[in-house]
């Protein structure tokens, strides 16, 4: 493999051994009828199995974390069943597949919910904006409750219990998901929390139920199958944004994380919206695996694995309409566009029936 081409060379990150430097972004796409992974999931993975690492959509550990309509669980036997086949179908490319663990938190409605269950948040602020039902359309957020020590006990021992249920049914890892505005990121969020115990209040407070969650999950896996995704400066889901010691606030975030020994820490570094004086912060503070998000093309990619800023870098919107991604790269192939209206819809329309550079060719 050519020093050029260190895209598409092989690497390891924690006990993780991929096949080349391209992994695929988790993107919520709302197939899981009864929250249950399915044969059409199952199809879309494998189709895309020749990245290094997939990572997949954004998964609930908890039945009051799956505050989008018709986002997947791990959390019950038979979820975990159903993603062991899509585990055996993305080996059979030779990708690694880890789980993105993301409680919603008090992004959702309660009509996504199973019944019973309510919005939970750090605090009971709710989130500016609406959630799509199945059953009544656009919503607003609900006003979450405020998590009290048993739900934070609770959450934690869930995270732990989904990890565990991921590796055994196959899968290599899981990603904590820590961003976009999410359960933990709400926790890290000086808007979305408000809490005067000892989650919130200062910084070292507001990232403390993050790492204690993330401990849970390493006593319970081991830190060489888990990797944890930031976002700083995002205002996604309504975060403050730009605020004053927010880069510091996740530096100091990154150096705990740092003394774990993880798989690896994903960074959305979005141009325009990160500053490159962060991202190099944050490699400096973070000298094991870093991957980053944030619309690479190939050349971008390249450069980044070249300067050594990243060690793996994560496509997304290029792998909806381009199941072959990688095989595309490398042979500077032209991509296809997706289809926007049929991003979240139900069924494979949009989501399966792409076709590779091989089946446009013999069409």
């Amino acid at each position: 493999m050519s020093h050029d081409n260190l895209l598409f060379s092989p690497t390891t990150i924690g006990q993780l051994v991929l096949q080349n430097r391209i992994a695929m972004a988790p993107m919520t796409r709302s197939r899981a009828i009864n929250n249950i992974p399915n044969d059409t999931m199952r199809e879309y993975y494998q189709q895309r199995n020749g990245a290094g690492l997939i990572i997949t959509e954004g998964t609930s550990p908890s039945a009051d974390g799956l505050g989008y309509a018709r986002i997947p669980g791990f959390f019950t036997q038979e979820q975990a069943d159903a993603w062991a086949k899509i585990a055996t179908a993305v080996h059979a490319g030779g990708s690694k597949l880890v789980v993105q663990l993301m409680h919603t938190g008090r992004i959702g409605h309660e009509l996504n919910l199973p019944a019973g269950q309510h919005l939970i948040a750090p605090s009971a602020v709710k989130a500016a904006g609406q959630m799509w039902t199945d059953q009544q359309g656009m919503q607003d957020h609900p006003i979450p409750k405020a998590m009290d020590n048993g739900d934070l006990n609770r959450v934690k021992g869930d995270y732990a219990h989904a990890s565990k249920l991921a590796i055994a049914a196959g899968l290599d890892g899981v990603e904590l998901h820590a961003a976009n505005g999410y359960l933990l990121g709400q926790f890290l969020n000086p808007r979305s929390n408000i809490r005067d115990d000892e989650y919130g209040g200062s910084p070292e407070n507001r990232r403390r139920f993050v790492l204690e969650v993330l401990d849970a999950v390493i006593a319970e896996i081991g830190a060489g199958q888990v990797g944890i995704r930031i976002s700083p400066f995002n205002p996604f889901n309504d975060l403050a944004a730009n605020y004053e010691g927010e880069e510091a606030e996740y530096l100091a975030l990154v150096h705990e994380l740092a003394k774990r020994n993880l798989a690896y820490l994903h960074l959305i570094a979005t141009p325009g919206a990160v500053p490159d004086s962060t991202v190099k912060a944050i490699r400096g503070a973070y000298p094991s695996n870093l991957m980053l998000a944030g619309e690479f093309n190939r050349e971008r990619a390249e450069a980044a694995l070249q300067s050594g800023i990243a060690d793996v870098l994560a496509f997304g919107k290029p792998f909806i309409g381009n199941p072959d991604l990688p095989a595309r790269l490398l042979q500077n192939a032209a991509l296809n566009s997706f289809d926007a209206n049929t991003l979240y819809t139900p069924g494979p329309q949009g989501y399966s029936d792409y076709p590779t550079s091989a089946e446009t060719a013999a069409a």
